[in-house]
């Protein structure tokens, strides 16, 4: 089938994005060495957008300098091969700004906002508080919607009028909703991404631009052939793909908490020096790595 790009969906963050893991050595000091293999990694496995300092790089426990070192080393490692996304979240409106801000000023070519958690302002505030971040840099600015972790879903008439604002081009759902982000991506013409791995196929085949996944780290590859299956609507094998993928995604993302599998995942790789993680995450248990390794295995990632 000859594809039509014109019939594609905008892709201004990329089609396959990884929310990248922030290493740490075993005294929990950063490891920029491993972050710029990591990054070089999935560049070669076919992501073509990084997302650094999102929740997989347990964006709430790092902090100034280490944010603009991550962005900085990342850039510096695969140059123009991927877009560059850097967190700018926070509960905190002013801290979000200023982040948002130093990230633009590390090199970053698009910023991640999440609805601010906690507070559990009202939807006015939850408007209010993108459009601070948004209006402090040049930047295009990904929604990341994520009630389940932050109390706080985007409204249909605050996405609506995000959405007016010309550089807010990008939601990255994580609502379990396919249904309603399929609504909504039609009615407010924002590109949509898959945030939970375990529905990349579904949000595929209900027009999604693209998926911002943690599972990538290690599958990559699969979820860009993915992409490009369902680009040429070959959605029979665009499944095969998904169902190929079942196992791993459950693996990582079922059972633990998945920055810490998939760092135990790239460990047990060679590609991380270590697979630390920063309190209040804890490492997994012998038995989850165990399991994770015996996936591994069978993948052939070993």
């Amino acid at each position: 089938m000859v594809v039509n790009s014109s019939t594609l969906p905008a892709r201004t963050f990329g089609s396959v994005a990884v929310a990248m893991v922030t290493p740490f050595h075993v005294d929990g000091s950063l490891d920029l060495e491993s972050a710029a293999k990591v990054a070089a990694k999935l560049v070669a496995d076919g992501c073509d957008s990084l997302v650094i300092s999102g929740t997989t790089g347990e964006a709430p426990t790092t902090h100034q300098p280490e944010k603009d070192d991550l962005v900085v080393t990342v850039k510096e490692t695969v140059g123009d091969k991927a877009f560059i996304v850097a967190g700018a979240s926070s509960n905190d409106t002013a801290h979000a700004v200023r982040m948002a801000v130093s990230a633009q000023k590390s090199g970053a070519q698009g910023l991640l906002v999440v609805s601010p958690y906690y507070n559990r302002p009202s939807q006015e505030g939850l408007y209010r508080h993108v459009m601070a971040i948004v209006e402090a840099t040049d930047l295009p600015i990904m929604l990341y919607d994520i009630p389940g972790r932050t109390g706080l879903a985007f409204g249909d008439e605050t996405l609506d009028r995000l959405a007016e604002h010309p550089r807010i081009l990008a939601v990255k759902d994580a609502t379990g909703d396919v249904p309603q982000g399929f609504e909504r991506m039609n009615r407010t013409g924002m590109a949509y991404y898959s945030g939970d791995d375990g529905l990349n196929f579904a949000w595929l085949a209900h027009g999604a631009s693209g998926v911002v996944s943690v599972v990538g780290h290690v599958v990559a590859s699969a979820y860009a052939e993915m992409v490009d299956e369902v680009d040429r609507g070959d959605l029979v094998g665009a499944r095969r793909v998904a169902n190929k993928t079942r196992k791993i995604v459950q693996a990582i993302m079922g059972g633990g908490q998945g920055a810490v599998m998939v760092k135990h995942a790239l460990h047990l790789m060679g590609v991380i020096e270590t697979p630390t993680v920063r309190l209040p995450l804890a490492p997994a248990s012998e038995d989850e790595i165990k399991q994770l390794q015996a996936v591994l295995e069978e993948y052939e990632l070993l």
